[in-house]
């Protein structure tokens, strides 16, 4: 379906204030409008980033492109489009868990994300291992300390923290994905959790993950922590085409080059290309706890 050409921009004065937009939005009921106003309204949405598996294979990042394939992530991960944020607004404020399935109103319409539905719009399954923060022991041999080290350009280096500054080229690009895209958050993404750090050596050895699971779990998060920016953005907007929400005169706003993950993104993270092959320009002494411009791009709390 094709998708309506942005309308508008985004300005200080904006018309979600208005009552008729407002009532459009949630039907009239009056609760959702003030939950809207006092809550949902005053949080962010998370700046979108997406990654091109055709750029992968022109940059040789071929073990990357592998493992992520394996995921079945291709197309979630490449999501592209206009956004609709104040409308992603409105889809969490009117968000419910409902089993295995999501339901929420927007401008009237019903949408409950099925099964089905997710395998439609990005590709995802409800498959695989089901990894969220109270049970990170589900996988017996994983040991972050351990893991950890082996990414590491330099696994002798004294470690710190668990910092992105000094992972190897293959294990530091997924990281990027991992925090950037799957589990998104509005800041520190130069600090790897312990459920980021299990999420990475999956994907590295093959352990297939119930994406559809982690996603409607950050989801939950977003919704019930004040600070945590709502997240899939580029997702919600495409869920907002699939069941014809009406979009026409509705903010909407065009993915940045900048959100793109690119070779840019590789040369701030301190990786250089010689002769076709992208190497560490630390050589094998970078310091793990140490970032760098990669880490926190300027538009990463907008």
């Amino acid at each position: 379906m094709a998708e309506t050409p942005p309308s508008a921009k985004r300005t200080k004065t904006r018309t979600v204030r208005s009552g008729g937009k407002l009532e459009g939005w949630f039907s009239g009921e009056v609760e959702l409008i003030k939950k809207y106003l006092h809550e949902t309204s005053r949080k962010n949405v998370n700046t979108p980033k997406l990654v091109s598996f055709t750029w992968m294979k022109q940059q040789n990042l071929s073990t990357v492109r592998s493992l992520l394939k394996a995921q079945r992530l291709k197309r979630f991960i490449e999501l592209t489009g206009n956004i609709y944020p104040d409308l992603v607004k409105v889809f969490y404020t009117n968000l419910k868990f409902d089993g295995d399935s999501l339901v929420s109103h927007v401008k009237g319409v019903e949408m409950v994300i099925t099964n089905y539905v997710w395998a439609d719009v990005a590709g995802l399954k409800f498959s695989g291992l089901r990894i969220n923060r109270g049970n990170l022991g589900i996988v017996e041999e994983f040991n972050k300390m351990q893991f950890y080290k082996s990414c590491l350009k330099n696994p002798l280096s004294k470690v710190r923290n668990f910092s992105v500054g000094g992972l190897k080229l293959d294990e530091r690009l997924i990281a990027f994905i991992v925090s950037w895209i799957i589990t998104l958050r509005g800041s520190n993404h130069s600090t790897l959790s312990e459920e980021d750090l299990l999420l990475i050596y999956c994907i590295m050895n093959k352990v297939m993950i119930n994406w559809i699971h982690t996603i409607k779990k950050h989801m939950q998060k977003s919704m019930r922590l004040c600070d945590f920016h709502y997240p899939y953005a580029i997702l919600i907007s495409k869920l907002l085409h699939y069941f014809e929400v009406d979009i026409e005169g509705e903010l909407a706003e065009v993915i940045k080059p900048s959100s793109e993950i690119n070779s840019g993104s590789l040369s701030k993270m301190r990786f250089t290309k010689i002769g076709g092959k992208w190497v560490s320009k630390d050589g094998e002494q970078a310091d793990p706890s140490g970032t760098n411009e990669g880490d926190e791009p300027e538009d990463a709390a907008t």
